[in-house]
């Protein structure tokens, strides 16, 4: 009964709808309406249904003013829901068909960027990970040239003993150049350290050049320069690098040695000036008599010089072989002796007539100036001296002292002094014996 009546109000109550499943709960409805007798249907449910139409009103209008900012926007929002819809449909359809294209991109990214892969990219990612990583250890390393200047700096200020520490420096610089030959890095730190080891050996050649050079200042600074120049000489010569009595570092001390001679000879020039001045005005002026005195400021040159030539020959020589003992004598092999510009004598057989030739021209040229014979007498004794002091060493030139050309006057008093000069040496050679005969016995 319910069915027929819900087909029959159908096209009354929904007209131009297609048909659709009846509704449960209208069909329920038919069902009690069917059920009530039709006075009751006249009376009753009238008031049934406007009571309960006016129930609904009631809570309609309550929710509609408890929620109707959530139902204008539920409503909003249902509005679009028109539009996003048809959107989203067109965006899922675009990423449907840009799928494919993502995963081939997927895969040649994999395949380009593999660990295996050989890319440039990746070895500048590689080597930038591997510098931060040894940020550190290049930190130290770039500090190295810095901390060798600053070594030697203050070893050449305060003379102190770190100067080790700069050498050894150095040599590990040189094996971290060894072990790593192809890093520009190591390459640049190198060179940096080559320039700062050429500023130390030109501070320790400078060291050698000092008036007052002790022989522990000067084993010290050789044995520095033994580890030193072999390292800025790459070519190995052994006549850069010897460092034996005719090796490059013996011509360097000597060289060195007797520049601050010269230096120190030099400092006289106003002494030599009066000197030349004096010698000008007997030469122009010749004295009368062989009595008359002068060449006062010839005598005062003359002694200062061979003063100075006197103590600084003897230390020269002496220094020298202390610090650069003689060798063994060695057979001459079978090649040395079909070479015929034979092995270089040693530089102590030559050094020495080179200062004894500049101390006997000196004076033949100013000698000769000095007049008074008292003056002349005590030039010729402190020359003597000087002679004898070299002779302690094996260089006594007293035998060149006769090819001086001081004419007969002075040659007679030369014979005189050389006379008595060596009768007071025979006489103390007499005195140390007896005093040495009487210790022993």
């Amino acid at each position: 009964m319910a069915d027929l009546l819900y087909d029959l109000l159908t096209p009354a109550l929904s007209p131009g709808r297609e048909p659709s499943p009846p509704d449960p709960t209208a069909l329920q409805y038919l069902t009690s309406l069917a059920a009530q007798p039709l006075s009751q249907l006249e009376t009753v449910e009238p008031q049934t249904l406007a009571h309960d139409s006016h129930s609904l009103l009631l809570s309609l209008q309550g929710l509609s003013q408890r929620s109707h900012k959530s139902i204008i926007s539920s409503a909003e929002s249902h509005a679009s829901l028109g539009r996003a819809l048809p959107a989203l449909a067109a965006s899922a359809a675009d990423l449907k068909a840009v799928i494919p294209k993502l995963d081939d991109a997927a895969v040649r990214f994999s395949t380009t960027y593999h660990k295996s892969a050989d890319n440039d990219l990746l070895k500048a990612r590689k080597t930038a990970l591997l510098l931060s990583r040894n940020v550190e250890r290049v930190v130290d390393l770039l500090d190295l040239p810095t901390l060798l200047s600053s070594t030697i700096a203050t070893s050449s200020s305060s003379l102190t003993a770190n100067y080790a520490s700069a050498l050894d420096l150095s040599s590990h610089i040189r094996r971290l150049h060894v072990l790593y030959p192809d890093s520009s890095l190591v390459s640049s730190v190198s060179l940096q350290a080559d320039e700062a080891m050429q500023l130390m050996a030109k501070n320790l050649i400078a060291s050698l050049r000092t008036p007052n050079l002790k022989l522990t200042s000067a084993l010290r600074t050789i044995s520095w320069l033994k580890r030193v120049i072999p390292d800025l000489s790459p070519s190995g010569d052994t006549r850069v690098n010897g460092a034996g009595e005719n090796g490059g570092l013996g011509a360097l001390f000597l060289v060195c040695r007797l520049s601050t001679l010269m230096n120190m000879l030099g400092a006289l020039d106003p002494l030599r000036e009066l000197a030349d001045q004096e010698r000008l005005r007997q030469q122009q002026n010749p004295p009368t008599s062989s009595a008359w005195s002068g060449g006062q400021q010839t005598e005062r040159y003359l002694k200062r010089y061979v003063e100075i030539f006197r103590e600084q020959s003897f230390a020269i020589v002496s220094m020298f072989r202390s610090v650069f003992p003689p060798q063994p004598v060695r057979e001459p092999s079978a090649v040395d002796t079909q070479d015929p510009l034979q092995p270089m004598p040693s530089m102590l057989s030559t050094f020495p007539l080179h200062l004894v030739e500049m101390l006997i021209e000196t004076l033949r040229i100013y000698l000769p100036s000095v007049r008074d014979q008292a003056s002349r007498d005590s030039l010729l004794t402190q020359v003597l001296y000087c002679a004898g002091s070299l002779g302690r060493l094996g260089g006594d030139f007293g035998i060149l002292l006769a090819s001086l050309d001081l004419g007969e006057i002075l040659e007679d008093e030369w014979v005189e002094v050389v006379r008595r000069h060596r009768l007071m040496a025979g006489r103390l050679e007499s005195i140390v014996g007896t005093k040495e005969k009487a210790i022993t016995t």
